[in-house]
């Protein structure tokens, strides 16, 4: 099983393939996430500290383009099935945003 690490959160176990933002959120990280996992609202950014967190997708690369993300360790979280070890700094919390987290991605 990869093991996620998450900066100042800890690290945990992950099923491969599992969405890393369902990672997160069942391991008590409130990463926002407002689109639902649909790759269009980019509010779970993630900053890719360590690891392979696989190719970027054409949706995810379609919404990068038009929101100006151009830093390649900067991926939307809700893109990435974990399957390898990761480390990882989420860009933006709900409690750091004042926001509370979005619905639930699909698996």
């Amino acid at each position: 099983m990869p093991t996620v690490q998450v900066e100042g959160r800890g690290s945990f176990e992950v099923e491969a393939g599992k969405k890393l933002v369902l990672t997160l959120e069942d391991n008590g990280v409130d990463i926002l996430h407002r689109c639902g996992g649909h790759a269009r609202c980019t509010t779970c950014r993630v900053e890719i500290l360590e690891g392979d967190a696989g190719p970027i997708g054409e949706g995810e690369e379609a919404v990068r383009e038009k929101k100006g993300i151009t830093e390649l360790n900067i991926r939307l979280s809700c893109q990435i099935r974990v399957h390898t070890d990761l480390t990882v700094k989420p860009v933006m919390t709900a409690s750091e945003s004042g926001m509370e987290p979005g619905n639930r991605p699909e698996d």
